[in-house]
């Protein structure tokens, strides 16, 4: 049956909305008011490239079955909704208007995805071997999550890369590697039945005839979507330097074995966690993916372009890393780089 999923963010969850909407499902977008007003008038369109063919199709939401509406976060009506997705940068949710919806969504006991890379700190409550971890300061406002049951929060590894052309309006999203999300499940079987509901009706979905990449896959251990980490630690947050952003694809190979040997560390914080090396990605296979991707990283660009907060999995990774005894210097330095570059946007603020 269609589910009413409720998106917070209405540019990277604009493409989790629409692989809904082509299966569907109905979807609010949480966004400012201007580009709710746009959205609501002319919908979104998400570029996306299938299989063996040379260009990017463009997805109109006005053309696919579920309804897709938007708006300001005062004015969600929250008992509408099944299922919220959280695709927000980490930063955003310490806005007052956002953090007065989210005291609304945890006391509405509403299951939440978030298709962040930083993950909510409930859903690291889950983790035995993290519970008692300090990691608020990697956090723009750790209160946020105060109120949230960790059980009725969950993780999807944000693997498809996505982002909002410079040129073009704000319903528009262009997808540049169009891989699958990768959810983990929830403590309470009736919203995993949400989740695994979503993932077969966006399996099924074709378009004129043919497969569409960007799945929904849910998967059963915690740690699956703890494998983006190493993809982040070892190219996203490398493309900020001190001078001028790297692309992923030269933070990623301008050193093949120093990247490898990050990577590997974080995977081996991941196990040492409880992650099954089942629930990780090759280095090769990432190291090859990263090929593709020519533009600095949106944590780059942001501190390009004069951001003083961004999302900190740099940091969360160092804090855990140092409380288990593994800590590293490449990673340590990463961190270093990206606090100084934070410094200086805030000092010139």
């Amino acid at each position: 049956m269609p589910r009413n999923l409720l998106v917070l963010g209405a540019s990277y969850g604009s493409l989790l909305a629409t692989k809904c909407l082509m299966a569907g499902h109905n979807v609010t977008l949480v966004c400012r008011q201007k580009t709710a007003d746009l959205i609501n008038k002319e919908g979104t369109e998400v570029r996306l490239k299938l299989r063996d063919e040379p260009a990017h199709r463009s997805i109109f939401s006005r053309t696919l079955p579920g309804k897709l509406d938007a708006a300001a976060p005062q004015n969600i009506d929250i008992s509408r909704y099944d299922l919220v997705c959280l695709a927000m940068q980490e930063p955003q949710y310490a806005n007052h208007t956002i953090r007065m919806l989210m005291v609304k969504i945890a006391e509405a006991r509403l299951p939440c995805l978030s298709i962040m890379n930083m993950p909510p700190l409930p859903y690291l409550k889950r983790i035995p071997s993290l519970a008692a971890m300090k990691l608020d300061d990697a956090y723009t406002n750790a209160q946020v999550w105060d109120r949230f049951e960790p059980g009725l929060v969950s993780l999807c590894s944000p693997d498809p890369q996505a982002f909002r052309p410079p040129e073009e309006a704000a319903n528009v999203l262009h997808v540049g590697l169009p891989t699958n999300f990768k959810a983990a499940i929830f403590a309470d079987e009736r919203n995993n039945a949400i989740l695994r509901e979503l993932d077969a009706s966006i399996s099924a979905v074709t378009l004129d005839g043919h497969d569409v990449p960007v799945k929904l896959k849910v998967h059963d251990s915690l740690f699956v979507p703890l494998a983006k980490w190493s993809m982040l630690l070892t190219g996203n947050y490398r493309c900020i330097t001190l001078g001028e952003p790297k692309s992923i694809r030269d933070a990623v190979h301008g050193d093949l074995a120093l990247s490898k040997s990050i990577y590997d560390h974080v995977d081996s914080i991941a196990r040492k966690l409880g992650a099954d090396p089942a629930d990780q990605v090759p280095f090769e296979k990432y190291a090859k993916a990263a090929e593709s991707l020519l533009k600095p990283s949106s944590a780059a660009r942001a501190v390009a372009a004069g951001a003083p907060f961004i999302e900190r999995v740099d940091l969360l990774v160092k804090l855990i890393s140092h409380q288990l005894g593994m800590p590293n210097a490449e990673i340590d330095r990463t961190v270093e780089i990206v606090d100084q570059r934070l410094s200086e946007r805030i000092l010139q603020g």
